[in-house]
């Protein structure tokens, strides 16, 4: 069973906010960024990295190949998975990544969505993919970082 400590989605992906204080915060070692688009770009991988501490490695890869390659992370590995949209999770989960809990950092404004928190906006797609986690025992909490105040479960805003 691979070490996943959580699961953040932030569609910033990696930045100052997931990669020092989330990162120290949950004493991981690897963060696995699950997105199709940056598994092929590397400057944009070289940008995430250079927010990261020396001591936390980073695999940058498509969703189906987290979901091939997570179960032979090795014992060692603490990891701290993150992904862009409530949708990518759902994929991972349906995949077989055992996911638990999932942090639900930021999906900013756009048109066509509501706004839940000053970082949080969804879509009905966004709110029924949330409603499917839920049904299959995904938790979730919205704090920007750790020293946050747990908020209200997203479940009960949508």
């Amino acid at each position: 069973m691979p070490n996943i400590l959580l699961t953040r989605i932030d569609n910033r992906l990696v930045h100052g906010q997931v990669g020092v204080t989330w990162t120290s915060h949950l004493g991981a070692n690897l963060v696995l960024v699950a997105n199709d688009e940056v598994s092929h770009d590397e400057v944009r991988q070289n940008l995430m990295d250079m927010v990261l501490p020396d001591t936390v490695a980073t695999r940058f890869f498509t969703l189906q190949k987290t979901i091939d390659v997570i179960h032979k992370a090795a014992d060692r590995q603490k990891i701290f998975i993150v992904v862009k949209t409530p949708q990518d999770v759902l994929t991972l989960v349906k995949g077989g990544v055992p996911i638990k809990e999932v942090n639900v950092g930021n999906m900013h404004y756009a048109e066509g969505k509501e706004q839940l928190t000053s970082t949080i906006s969804v879509d009905e797609d966004d709110k029924k993919t949330f409603k499917e986690l839920h049904d299959l025992g995904v938790t979730f909490d919205m704090r920007k970082v750790p020293d946050d105040k747990r908020n209200k479960n997203i479940m009960e805003m949508i």
